[in-house]
């Protein structure tokens, strides 16, 4: 056999393009909403977790990327009313970005029409019990090569922030 036609080439490449394919996808209903994907991916994540809020920190980790590069995510959304910065009582150094109300209503805004192009070009293209599996797998290939995914999801409540006035 080739070393050309190995298996796991294969695998990549499918699993590139398909990436790749899903994005192109996706990104018409973002942009229409006024969201580039990497701000999607900023809103949702701060959505999913409680208080709906992370540590900056923990924010770069889950999104894959630098800590200036979420600093400057956050500065964008921040400027658009989407995402606020809250200061940690406990600790100076550390600042929480929290979904606003506006950032609420822009993921309402676009969440109908990003959930059917997922079953449109995703999860409606199995059986529930393939799907089942497939996100499994996802799931285990995702705790080796992005452990810090879920980073900040469970720690919060133990760490107070300042409350706003207002």
């Amino acid at each position: 056999m080739s070393p050309f036609d190995d298996p796991r080439l294969t695998a990549i490449g499918l699993f590139a393009e398909v990436f790749s394919g899903i994005q192109d996808k996706l990104s018409p209903a973002f942009a229409e909403a006024g969201l580039s994907e990497v701000d999607f991916e900023t809103l949702i994540r701060l959505a999913r977790s409680p208080e709906r809020r992370l540590r900056m920190t923990d924010l770069a980790g889950q999104t894959n990327l630098s800590t200036s590069g979420i600093t400057r995510v956050v500065d964008r959304l921040e400027r658009c009313g989407l995402v606020e910065r809250v200061p940690c009582l406990t600790d100076r150094r550390t600042s929480y970005a929290r979904l606003t109300d506006d950032g609420v209503s822009r993921l309402q805004q676009v969440i109908p029409q990003h959930l059917a192009d997922i079953e449109t070009y995703f999860t409606g293209l199995l059986p529930p019990d393939e799907l089942t599996r497939f996100l499994d797998a996802l799931r285990i290939i995702r705790g080796v090569v992005r452990p810090c995914a879920t980073a900040g999801v469970h720690d919060l409540s133990d760490a107070p922030v300042v409350q706003e006035a207002g």
